[in-house]
């Protein structure tokens, strides 16, 4: 089991960006996929997570209420990619973000079985 994580960089206050997790050698449809982010110094933060259905409008999703309105978890069963987009950036959305993958359905990340390499997002003017 492999997750990538991708697209961050560093982007200006009120910017947006899509962050990808991209899976190998299972399927992203059969886990719950989550989004969390870490700062140097502070414990990793759940940001979203998504868990399929066989029709993606009944997908459930979850997010943390400092992301609600700003933030849209979405999959891509073709592509077997999760994406977070990222929308109204804040300085605070600044840090190292992780996909997950497990059977949890929720924002602990001790639930999680699986991580991938995060990607840097860095807010600032």
């Amino acid at each position: 089991v492999q997750l990538q994580a991708s697209g961050g960089g560093l982007v200006q206050p009120g910017g947006s960006l899509r962050l990808s997790c991209a899976a190998s050698k299972f399927t992203l449809d059969n886990h719950v996929i989550g989004w969390f982010r870490q700062v140097p110094g502070k414990e990793r933060e759940g940001v979203s997570c998504i868990r399929s259905s066989v029709d993606s409008a009944s997908d459930m999703r979850v997010y943390a209420d400092s992301v609600k309105g700003r933030f849209t978890i979405s999959r891509d069963v073709a592509k077997n990619q999760v994406y977070l987009q990222m929308n109204s950036l804040k300085p605070e959305d600044t840090g190292v973000y992780f996909c997950a993958a497990g059977q949890y359905f929720g924002l602990v990340s001790d639930r999680y079985d699986y991580w991938g390499q995060g990607t840097q997002v860095t807010v600032s003017s």
